[in-house]
């Protein structure tokens, strides 16, 4: 069942359009993200979701209801939208749960206080003022506060943004295993690319005020709808490659090809870094390549490969693979493992000057 509907929707900032035709369908009790860099609009289009901005035109539907075509607007406090910001906006002098349950009817209110803090992992908190929490802990209790309504959809404009990387994942992880528990339908805009493949399930990614692709983490990543979107959602290994209609011909090998890959032409194919494997032994369906650098990141290895000029056009200059270990020599020996993906036209053809790969 649709919760969120948006259809071509536009909106500016003065003279400056921002939003230039947007089209993003939330399935109700499902997590969305809005995925994309700095100015491309996604928070523009959190704030006019959620009533803080007007559209120009188009049209914006929670539930069937009508919030804004650019001529009509519902106000944002009818709306039954809740909002969590960046920072959370706690009230300071409020202790946890009269933050919780500010705005709610005093009837109701302490049953609602006790059990949001439950959901939330914080019974017993209700007597501390923020100031005694962690930032963690903070960002729980405005989620908390933000689901006190039961608003029919739930908006996070990059709420782990401030909170250092290690308690960043642990916090994105209860939040929405949170949103999970409470049913909530949930919009998360972010910029990070771990942070969206991780917490959503559908990720719309957003550039130049449109949405370049929709579709689920795993379908984004492994198989984007151009090289821009490639290279936004992690390193890539782009390869010049020949279509024969079952395979890519590339100077790696014959490679399989994704579901619904074009039959045939010359086409740019994406791979992985995770795709590559590295041997210190030749094999028949191997490539030589020179190690030029190997990084230790703790859970897995960067190794920068220089592919053997003997192979010909369509390499990169550079291949990136991630290794659970360290390669033992300075010449190894490359192979692919699984599909390869087109993502445009080929190197030669339109991406001259441009980066086989792109640390994300």
């Amino acid at each position: 069942m649709t919760g969120l509907a948006i259809q071509d929707l536009y909106a500016s900032h003065g003279r400056t359009q921002v939003l230039s035709g947007v089209d993003l369908t939330v399935e109700q009790g499902s997590l969305a993200c809005v995925l994309g860099p700095s100015g491309c609009g996604k928070s523009t289009l959190l704030r006019v979701v959620a009533g803080f901005h007007q559209a120009a035109r188009g049209r914006v539907t929670l539930a069937g209801r009508l919030l804004d075509d650019g001529r009509s607007r519902l106000p944002a406090e009818r709306r039954r939208i809740g909002y969590v910001p960046q920072d959370g906006a706690l009230f300071p002098h409020l202790t946890v749960a009269a933050n919780i349950g500010f705005g709610l009817p005093r009837a109701k209110r302490p049953a609602r206080v006790a059990e949001l803090l439950d959901l939330v992992g914080l019974a017993g908190f209700g007597d501390r003022h923020p100031h005694q929490l962690s930032g963690g802990q903070q960002q729980r209790v405005a989620l908390a506060r933000a689901l006190a309504p039961a608003p029919e959809l739930l908006l996070l404009d990059e709420p782990f943004a401030a909170l250092d990387a290690a308690l960043r994942s642990d916090v994105r992880a209860e939040v929405a295993a949170t949103l999970r528990r409470a049913g909530a339908t949930a919009i998360l805009v972010t910029h990070d690319q771990d942070e969206a493949l991780s917490f959503a399930d559908t990720i719309a990614v957003m550039r130049d005020g449109r949405i370049a692709q929709t579709g689920s983490p795993q379908t984004l990543y492994s198989e984007p709808a151009d090289a821009r979107t490639a290279r936004f959602l992690g390193e890539a290994n782009l390869l010049d490659a020949e279509l024969d209609g079952a395979a890519a011909v590339t100077a790696l090998g014959r490679l399989p090809l994704t579901d619904g890959a074009p039959a045939t032409g010359r086409h740019l194919v994406m791979l992985r870094p995770r795709q590559l494997r590295l041997s210190s032994v030749p094999a028949a369906d191997a490539v030589r390549a020179r190690v030029l650098s190997c990084l230790f990141r703790g859970h897995d290895y960067r190794v920068e490969l220089a592919p053997d000029p003997a192979l010909g056009a369509g390499l990169p200059e550079r291949l990136v693979a991630y290794t659970d270990g360290a390669p033992s020599e300075t010449e190894v020996y490359v192979q692919v493992h699984g599909a390869a993906h087109p993502v445009g036209d080929a190197l030669g053809a339109a991406s001259a000057g441009t980066p086989s790969t792109v640390d994300a």
